[in-house]
């Protein structure tokens, strides 16, 4: 699956939120997290640096939740509601995109992907990230 330096288009469920996205390794970082905010939203998230980002329209329709140490910044349309991305806690000089956003793509198409332990977070124990385990998917 990688792709690496490849510009993906991606929006919102509404289209009000459009942009383009240059992902840091393809494919490759998908990812889940177990802290108390991932698991309720449930997203696949991929990695991209903090300028792969160009929004085409919408970037005023982007709101913002942050909480605990409020360093993760997590953006979602106030339109439709949908988490479009989010400046990561481990690592702030990039933004987690979902990967739904992405146009083409779904976080079904991933038949397996890295779940991180965000509940141990690696900045709260200094230790680096911590795989919890990987989440296989099965098309029935």
């Amino acid at each position: 699956m990688a792709e690496n330096g490849k510009t993906h288009n991606a929006a919102c469920h509404c289209g009000a939120v459009t942009f383009r996205v240059r992902l840091t390794d393809g494919l490759e970082t998908a990812r889940r997290c177990s802290c108390s905010y991932c698991q309720m939203r449930g997203a696949v998230a991929v990695s991209a640096n903090l300028d792969g980002i160009e929004f085409l329209t919408g970037e005023d329709k982007l709101s913002t939740y942050a909480f605990n140490t409020k360093t993760a910044q997590h953006y979602f349309c106030s339109v439709c509601g949908i988490y479009t991305h989010h400046q990561r806690r481990s690592n702030p000089h990039q933004f987690g995109i979902n990967v739904a956003c992405l146009e083409g793509l779904g976080p079904f198409d991933f038949p397996e992907v890295v779940v991180y332990d965000g509940v141990n977070h690696p900045t709260d124990l200094q230790s680096g990230p911590l795989v919890a385990g990987v989440l296989r998917f099965s098309k029935a």
